[in-house]
């Protein structure tokens, strides 16, 4: 007898491409169906429970239904969800984080990480006059036809390690968008630079993500972001951050971290308190190209959602309630899972890894840490023994992203880790006969 999910599926596959309106949620036979959220635990439409380490792809920094947010957003909800009209919340939400992070002059609010990085590239190439951009091998920056280039490049179409291909990923990618996306191998400053050397008059920026979840989830060097940004100084090129997924890692971003600023920065996810957000923030020079009390507006910008005071007010409340002392309870949290997990790798003796920085973490089934793109790849066995991984811990009581991806809440606490290492330990030994053929 076919069960709640099952049945959902069935009608999902009657009105929706392969049952589903996003891809990383389908699982098979079939994706689960949520019912509710509290905290950090997840209740399907079965009645089964599960704690929840996805968090929506990594977009609840204070898990579910957080109450602060619930009751600020219904009552803004009674006075409004939208306007054809500016709001104050707007506002006070942009102060507080161009207050957070020394490189944000300006923000201008969008609807999702997708349109804040699609933005940010028309925005350098508006401010440099110059149409190609870089990107890191296998990095990803959204569904933009320019920012999925590479993102799902393998050994038949990657190309040579000194001159990666532009391979696309949707059938139909227009070969100009392929001809104006220019590759650079991650953490390599001497090949990338040899790279973009070959296009010095041509790139209007330099895209990065400094903790690329494709590539390994691995944090960029110093050495590597320092040279981008010398070579981005020199040639009237912009250096710009992808920090959707990363600005969790610290108060002011993964940024933070490093001994440069970024002309612009994306951001998504945690900013918009469990509601679909985005923004573009950087340098007043560079901000200006959006701005219509310019004699020229070099782009013209707009989106009927950006900025709508339901996803301003729960931003601002996420935000503010994940100051410092938060930020750093939840990374030494990560830190408190790392240590367990690599404790139950050494204690089963399974050829695994584990990376990450901030509150987000990946298991590798690989017995040494990938340095880039090509080493974190996963074939078809790899592939497969994570899906086993996956399912094992689903089934027991642990909701990970589809990578064996973790990423933390402020709802979390030493139980719940000390659960997690459990479970992956018997996963670790249900796996190691398997590993050891």
């Amino acid at each position: 007898m076919a069960n709640k999910s099952e049945k959902l599926f069935n009608q999902a596959l009657k009105v929706l491409p392969g049952g589903v309106s996003r891809n990383t949620i389908f699982r098979k036979p079939y994706p689960f169906y949520a019912d509710k959220g509290k905290g950090c635990y997840l209740t399907d439409v079965e009645g089964v429970t599960r704690i929840d380490f996805a968090n929506n792809m990594a977009s609840l920094i204070h898990g579910h239904a957080y109450p602060a947010i619930v009751d600020a957003v219904s009552a803004q909800l009674a006075k409004g969800s939208c306007f054809t009209m500016a709001t104050e919340v707007e506002i006070n939400y942009a102060q507080l984080l161009c207050d957070r992070v020394p490189s944000f002059d300006k923000i201008r609010f969008v609807n999702s990480g997708t349109e804040a990085v699609m933005a940010m590239l028309k925005a350098s190439r508006a401010y440099t006059g110059k149409a190609k951009i870089a990107k890191v091998e296998g990095a990803y920056h959204g569904s933009y036809d320019y920012a999925e280039v590479s993102q799902t490049a393998n050994p038949s179409n990657w190309g040579e390690v000194d001159k990666p291909n532009s391979s696309a990923v949707a059938k139909g990618t227009p070969p100009k968008a392929l001809e104006d996306v220019v590759v650079i191998p991650f953490n390599d400053p001497e090949r990338a630079i040899k790279i973009l050397d070959q296009h010095k008059d041509e790139i209007a920026c330099v895209l990065v993500d400094l903790l690329p979840h494709r590539v390994g989830l691995i944090p960029a060097s110093n050495a590597f972001i320092n040279a981008l940004h010398k070579w981005t100084c020199e040639h009237s090129s912009l250096l710009v951050f992808d920090e959707v997924i990363t600005f969790r890692t610290n108060y002011s971003g993964a940024q933070q971290n490093y001994d440069v600023s970024p002309d612009l920065t994306a951001l998504g996810k945690v900013i918009g308190g469990g509601f679909p957000t985005g923004a573009l923030a950087g340098s007043n020079k560079v901000m200006k190209v959006l701005d219509p009390t310019e004699p020229k507006v070099l782009l013209p910008h707009s989106g009927t959602f950006s900025a709508n005071p339901i996803t301003m007010t729960a931003g601002l409340i996420a935000m503010k309630d994940f100051d410092q002392t938060a930020v750093t309870k939840l990374n030494d949290l990560a830190i408190y899972a790392k240590e367990g997990i690599t404790q139950a790798i050494a204690d089963t003796g399974i050829g695994a890894c584990i990376t990450g920085a901030g509150s987000m973490f990946r298991i590798h089934l690989k017995a040494q840490p990938p340095k880039n793109y090509r080493e974190a790849y996963v074939d078809k066995a790899e592939g497969q023994l994570i899906t086993k991984l996956l399912d094992y811990l689903f089934d027991n009581g642990i909701m990970m992203i589809n990578t064996c991806s973790a990423t933390l809440s402020t709802a979390m606490g030493k139980k719940e880790i000390d659960h997690l290492v459990s479970v992956l330990k018997d996963a670790f030994e249900m796996l190691k006969p398997e590993m050891t053929k």
